[in-house]
């Protein structure tokens, strides 16, 4: 069954949809959701793991130990909450499906904000049905201290600079209506990623200090992402 939270309607504060594979969750994915939930006024920030992403490939861990991870990984946060709607589909997990269900959930008025990084923002324009986004979320982008949104609007396909020169605005903007605008956030500049968490445990090196050490325990423990052998 899918974890649910109580959202008090006296306040309506943001919501931050937090979505990944999380292959293994680690300490760049915690800052970047405790950083623009400070930043951005957030009630909570919902970690949802996909089950199986349609826009990359396959996720090298199964769906269950991802989700396991990602809740020994967010257990002593209050401000953080797992949801596992998508690692319980059958069929891809698209992300405008999932704030579709969140929408039916936590009805029209309720503001949902997107969290994503730079580099995820700027494929955005890939996505499924990608321009719908917008009717169901705000988009809050984090990118490290000192980005050149000069050098960045550049880099964008025509039809997403087009959104990002509409819906600008400021963080004390997304509290007064449900979706549609667009936020960006500088946040600390942490050069973590999976792909080399993964390289690192399958070289028989030590990740430690990359991830928390309990989730290190538990791909120890569940002996995942094995050293290769020749």
């Amino acid at each position: 069954m899918t974890d649910t939270y109580v959202v008090d309607p006296r306040t309506l504060k943001p919501i931050g949809i937090f979505g990944g594979t999380f292959d293994p969750i680690h300490f760049g994915h915690l800052r970047l959701a405790e950083e623009m939930a400070e930043s951005l006024a957030l009630d909570h920030v919902r970690f949802i793991p996909a089950g199986t992403p349609p826009h990359r490939s396959r996720p090298r861990t199964d769906a269950p130990h991802r989700l396991a991870m990602v809740k020994i990984a967010t257990a002593n946060n209050p401000r953080f909450v797992v949801d596992q709607r998508e690692v319980e589909l059958p069929h891809l997990s698209y992300t405008v499906d999932t704030l579709h269900s969140l929408r039916s959930e936590l009805g029209d008025d309720q503001p949902l904000c997107l969290l994503l990084g730079a580099d995820a923002f700027l494929g955005l324009s890939s996505w499924h049905e990608w321009q719908a986004l917008f009717k169901l979320a705000h988009i809050t982008i984090a990118h490290r201290p000192g980005f050149p949104q000069s050098t960045w609007k550049d880099a964008m396909p025509d039809t997403l600079r087009d959104e990002i020169e509409t819906r600008m605005a400021n963080p004390e903007d997304l509290a007064t209506c449900a979706a549609g605008l667009i936020v960006t956030r500088p946040i600390t500049a942490l050069d973590i990623s999976a792909t080399h968490i993964r390289d690192t445990l399958r070289a028989g090196r030590n990740p430690r200090y990359l991830l928390p050490d309990a989730v290190l325990d538990y791909i120890h423990a569940h002996q995942l992402y094995l050293p290769e052998t020749a």
